[in-house]
């Protein structure tokens, strides 16, 4: 299937069923009065996120999705039928904006989660409930408003606990292969990967994570180059991000010190809140070196970087390494998660408004 993580669609919600203005008339009993029933409400629409779904592709030919009309009501003080709301399934991650305002409306991040995007119309009210003393034979009633119309932009965010980031051919996939049961295209040439993938490393019985690798990001991307910036939205939800260098490259000019700030340039040119992401730096394709040529160049790139966070020598393609780098993430994980926990329950709770009940 083909990965589609943009698409835009229109969303048209039912108008409201209009009053009826109707009179009994029945035998026997004269100047019955006003009994004309009220409309019904149209139908909203609704997105749903469904964890079933993970593109936006069928969007790319159905656009146009629209709720029901309100039954306009009847005589004999009969009500019309509400409209029928429209659910859309969308992928678990989608965030929602209005094309026309630019406004973010929300984000469906858990399964089955629903976003109100479309509200259906008032129903109109019918001529019973203009009688009065002085009007008894009102022919008055209203009509039911117009549904919400609106064109949106939605945009797929994958949701991965570790992101992985380099340049190409850095072994993102190789790793991500070797780590996790997800099997991305690797070859020995850049570009291999194409679009986002997922992976779930799993350590134990309720111990495990969601990675996500991208394409490899290359100089200029901030300008549109490559096709690694058109996807590091993909890492804005993420909790840590692992940068691959490619620490024994082919070409000697390629320098892993300057592979390593291009793509931090890259970043702070995309998102200062990307850029200050927690980041762990991760030396891939040691098993080219000697054990002292290894240890060498790992203190050289170092120190050349002034470099203060996490710092480990793997190989991705062997695995040397890597199963120290998955254990050090899950705990490093689960502490950010535990303290994420205990932020929520010292959360204050929000004073009573008694205008809201």
């Amino acid at each position: 299937m083909k990965f589609v993580d943009e698409a835009k669609i229109k969303v048209e919600a039912g108008d409201g069923g209009n009053g009826s203005a109707s009179f009994r008339r029945e035998k026997y009993i004269p100047k019955g009065g006003p009994d004309g029933g009220d409309g019904g409400n149209g139908g909203s629409v609704y997105l749903i996120a469904d964890s079933g779904l993970n593109t936006l592709v069928d969007f790319r030919t159905q656009r146009h999705h629209r709720a029901q009309r309100g039954q306009n009501g009847m005589g004999r003080e009969r009500t019309g039928r509400s409209g029928e709301d429209r659910y859309v399934k969308v992928p678990v991650g989608t965030r929602v904006r209005d094309e026309e305002t630019g406004e973010l409306i929300g984000e469906l991040l858990e399964h089955h989660q629903t976003l109100l995007v479309a509200q259906g119309g008032t129903r109109g009210i019918g001529n019973i409930h203009f009688k009065s003393s002085t009007n008894r034979t009102p022919r008055q009633f209203t009509h039911g408003t117009p549904g919400e119309r609106r064109e949106l932009q939605l945009e797929l965010i994958l949701l991965a606990d570790v992101g992985l980031l380099g340049m190409p051919n850095a072994g993102k996939s190789s790793l991500i292969r070797k780590i996790s049961s997800a099997r991305p295209k690797v070859a020995g040439y850049p570009f291999t990967t194409l679009y986002p993938n997922l992976g779930v490393v799993s350590l134990a019985r309720e111990r495990s994570f969601v990675v996500a690798d991208i394409p490899g990001v290359i100089e200029g991307a901030a300008e549109g180059a490559g096709l690694g910036i058109q996807f590091l939205k993909h890492l804005s939800r993420t909790r840590l991000l692992l940068h691959l260098v490619d620490m024994a490259p082919l070409d000697e000019s390629d320098d892993p010190v300057q592979a390593v700030r291009r793509i931090e340039q890259e970043l702070a040119c995309y998102s200062d809140e990307l850029a200050g992401r927690e980041r762990w730096l991760v030396l891939n394709k040691r098993d080219l070196l000697s054990p002292e040529a290894y240890s060498e160049r790992l203190t050289a790139i170092v120190d050349a970087l002034g470099w203060q966070g996490p710092v480990y020598g793997i190989s991705a393609v062997n695995g040397e390494g890597a199963q120290q780098l998955v254990a050090d993430l899950m705990a490093r994980l689960e502490a950010v998660w535990q303290e994420e926990r205990c932020a929520d329950e010292e959360e204050p709770e929000a004073a009573w408004d008694p205008l809201q009940g």
